[in-house]
């Protein structure tokens, strides 16, 4: 059968530039794609068709060379195939797999009979917040495939050794030629390990590897938050056919605390103070992550003011430096009362303006005498 002309199946004129010519095939590569029409022999050979005259039109020699002479000037393609013209097409190509082979064709593939690594693990920590504020050392137990120490990992009894597949000859894959393409395909016998286990460990039934509990120790540092996570690298599963084991991933759950509240580094937390305190103002003890700490509340404080503790707050799980506190301090209501206290708020309220929903004046005003100066003159 004879060939379409090279410009003609990229549907691009003879002049075409380079840049337009790779446009052409990735837009017909991307529609023939034996993954978007499953079954189609027609997309198959339009998609060889298009792979075959691109890899021709993108090289210049071979370009110039049918420019001259047509089809026999380039020998239809095979014999002068170059893979590394579809460089930069590998998230059209990659997904061939065994129909194609392009893994080996465009090369970097990566033999699916060699080592792999190992599959990551995870494991949820939960710690307090005090101890995530001041770092902790753990222990952790964790179930994980470890190699089989009866066979050493081989999968083999002890005395003997795998031997190499009689059908992929140890390359674990068993390849064809069609036309300019190599098809390599995953060695049945062996499942692309290239070799066999004629006589299977006992211990590990030919696998290689067990599941044991292993204990590890992990080191929280001071500062870490929720959800934060902690890679040791190299406590994951073990690899398949000689291959790195993966990692474990601890993520840390912080439980709440009773009194603090985290953002960033920072703390926040409310404390109640007596009404003459924040009237009259005074010293109050505030708790603090590292005990109890001073703090002045001057005088004619107003409920819901807030206050900043500088480097009492939460330190920085890089090592650097701490957040702040901040201290809001809200008016502290009695639900029972003294006869002697309830004789001196009574004797508060007569002096009070009576209550009434109207705007109240700012405080920096001016003007009248405020309620915070002639309450100061009643305590006083």
């Amino acid at each position: 059968m004879s060939k379409h002309d090279y410009y003609d199946v990229l549907g691009v004129a003879r002049t075409a530039a380079d840049a337009e010519i790779k446009s052409a095939y990735r837009k017909l590569a991307l529609k023939y794609h034996p993954d978007r029409n499953h079954g189609s022999k027609e997309a198959e050979e339009k998609f060889k068709e298009a792979a075959e005259a691109y890899s021709v039109l993108a090289d210049a020699d071979k370009r110039a060379a049918y420019d001259r002479y047509g089809h026999q000037g380039v020998g239809g393609a095979a014999g002068g195939f170059d893979p590394t013209v579809f460089a930069g097409f590998e998230d059209i190509l990659g997904g061939l797999g065994d129909m194609f082979g392009f893994g080996d064709i465009f090369g970097g593939g990566r033999r699916r009979g060699g080592p792999q690594r190992g599959a990551d693990l995870r494991y949820d920590l939960e710690i307090t917040f005090v101890e995530s504020a001041r770092g902790v050392d753990t222990t952790i137990q964790i179930p994980r495939l470890e190699p089989c120490g009866g066979c050493n990992g081989s999968g083999s009894a002890p005395g003997t050794k795998p031997t190499r597949c009689p059908q992929c000859q140890g390359r674990g894959q068993l390849r064809y030629q069609q036309g300019f393409f190599v098809v390599a395909r995953t060695c049945g016998q062996c499942g692309g390990a290239g070799h066999v286990i004629q006589d299977p460990c006992r211990t590990c039934g030919g696998t290689g590897h067990v599941t044991r509990e292993r204990k590890l120790t992990v080191k929280v540092p001071a500062g870490i938050s929720n959800g934060q996570r902690l890679r040791l690298s190299g406590e994951g599963e073990v690899g398949a056919l000689g291959g790195p084991p993966g990692d474990l991933y601890v993520v840390v759950q912080v439980q709440d605390h009773e009194f603090f509240r985290r953002e960033a580094d920072d703390l926040f937390c409310e404390i109640d103070v007596n009404f003459p305190t924040l009237v009259l103002g005074g010293d109050i003890q505030v708790p603090t992550l590292d005990g109890e700490d001073d703090l002045r509340v001057p005088e004619g404080t107003g409920a819901g003011t807030v206050f900043r503790l500088r480097g009492k707050g939460m330190p920085s799980v890089s090592g650097r430096g701490r957040g702040d506190l901040h201290v809001m301090v809200q008016p502290r209501t009695p639900k029972k009362l003294t006869k002697e206290q309830r004789a001196v708020l009574e004797q508060l309220a007569k002096v009070l303006p009576p209550e009434n929903t109207a705007a109240r004046p700012r405080e920096d005003a001016g003007g009248e005498r405020g309620v915070f100066d002639r309450v100061k003159d009643l305590f006083s």
